[in-house]
């Protein structure tokens, strides 16, 4: 069911490494790169008749250009096919996003003056976003809210929305109303890599946008790889994954259940680290049990096989030792004192601390993004916020003396590059003050 691997057998930093490349992003993606580039360029040339092309193709969906707008109308029936109780449920989520990206919002910082000096800082939000939201078995509304409401709490201006339509043409009603209440203006009927493309040079309907963001399939990431330059992206998502480091304390039915949850995406990692021999005993049980009765069963046992990874370590050193080198997207820490293991982890796109915090809760309620850096790239990125939507402009303003007092450095390292003309557009300023210097009568100052 889930490979085990013991750090006392064999060579264990052998085999993490072959773990860490089955987790790379970037190692599967050389080879639809030739369909991809196909792609972008035909949308970029035809516009909407490629995205016409592509939909037929790919969605198994007729649509004209007039189609890929979803209307008012169908957002309003939207409302009128889901519960009462969703909707709740969807709006006390945002309000927890809200209140979190409101607080970790970045505020403006007070201007830094100095001998004639003045260095400031402002921060304005990117003008429009594009938010991929994918298709498939599930219909994803937490994604909708987990990128629309970071560029919301920003003040995008133009938050528009792309997704894969089922064959009728239809998006399910819950991803709808998820984009209405989040503030999504407007949203267009497209997926797959002509998305992208979409969004990052404009068609006819499609509107050109600055920053894509959203995770997608591996058609999907490649097309941002390769926009990118042209727009701005958030991240290159890789599949979805979880490492637990549990103890002989935690619940194996806690654990199995966190497992199972990575496990049902499509593909899902799910990794579990501990010293304890007997715990991965019963959860072993507990996941038998608790796969039959899941919906997505057959799925979630094939990529637990192939994916799933059971590593047993001699302490909770190693086990931290592995979780800081993989550098999970979620780190979920069910020990005794999970607060003394957070402290020495280094590398995690978002850390769950104790037995009643699945991440099920950071994936749709507790307020930051679940858009998160996978497969290692937690080494170097940060999940997805309301900064990401933010600019930041610097404003040097320096006086006649200040300009003066720099002149020797300035000179000093142009010259070392070669560059006189940058010394000169000092010299040039300095040679006018002196001349106006000596041409005043005495007594009279700057």
């Amino acid at each position: 069911m889930m490979r085990i691997l013991r750090t006392w057998e064999g060579n264990i930093e052998r085999e993490i490494e072959k773990f860490k490349q089955q987790l790379s992003i970037l190692d599967g993606l050389s080879t639809s790169r030739s369909t991809v580039l196909k792609i972008i360029q035909d949308v970029r040339k035809r516009g909407d008749k490629a995205l016409v092309s592509y939909s037929k193709q790919f969605d198994k969906v007729s649509l004209s250009p007039d189609k890929f707008r979803v209307k008012e109308s169908e957002i309003e029936d939207a409302y009128r096919r889901i519960s009462l109780p969703f909707i709740k449920a969807i709006q006390r989520a945002i309000t927890n996003i809200e209140a979190y990206q409101e607080h970790i919002k970045i505020s403006k910082v007070g201007s830094l003056k100095a001998n004639g000096v003045s260095l400031d800082t402002f921060y304005t939000p990117i003008d429009s976003v594009g938010i991929y939201v994918p298709g498939g078995s599930a219909s994803y509304p937490s994604t909708v809210l987990m990128n629309a409401i970071p560029a919301q709490v920003a003040e995008v201006r133009k938050i528009v929305m792309t997704t894969p339509p089922a064959k009728d043409g239809a998006i399910p009603p819950e991803r709808l109303v998820a984009a209405r209440e989040a503030g999504v203006h407007e949203i267009y009927r497209v997926g797959g890599a002509q998305a992208i493309a979409a969004l990052a040079f404009g068609t006819e309907t499609v509107p050109k946008v600055d920053k894509i963001v959203g995770p997608g399939n591996v058609f999907v990431t490649i097309a941002k790889k390769e926009v990118f330059g042209y727009a701005g992206i958030d991240m290159l998502a890789g599949p979805s994954e979880v490492l637990i480091i549990a103890d002989n304390l935690a619940n194996p039915s806690f654990v199995a259940s966190d497992l199972l949850s990575q496990a049902e995406h499509t593909p899902g990692i799910s990794i579990l680290v501990t010293f304890s021999e007997s715990l991965v005993e019963k959860v072993i049980i507990e996941l038998k049990q608790q796969l039959s009765k899941l919906k997505r069963s057959d799925d979630t046992k094939k990529y637990l096989a192939k994916y799933g990874v059971i590593f047993l370590t001699k302490n909770i050193d190693e086990c931290i030792e592995i979780a800081n080198t993989l550098a999970p997207e979620h780190l979920q820490i069910i020990t005794e004192n999970p607060r003394n293991i957070q402290t020495r982890i280094k590398h995690a796109g978002a850390i769950f601390l104790g037995p009643y915090t699945p991440v099920a809760l950071g994936d749709y309620v507790a307020g930051p993004s679940h858009v998160l850096p996978t497969s290692g790239t937690a080494r170097f990125s940060s999940g997805l916020s309301v900064n990401d939507f933010l600019k930041r402009t610097s404003v040097i303003a320096y006086s006649k003396s200040a300009l003066k007092d720099t002149y020797q450095d300035v000179l000093e390292i142009s010259e070392a590059e070669g560059l006189d003309a940058h010394s000169r557009s000092v010299q040039i300023r300095l040679n006018l003050l002196k001349e106006k210097t000596q041409s005043e009568p005495k007594g009279v100052h700057d």
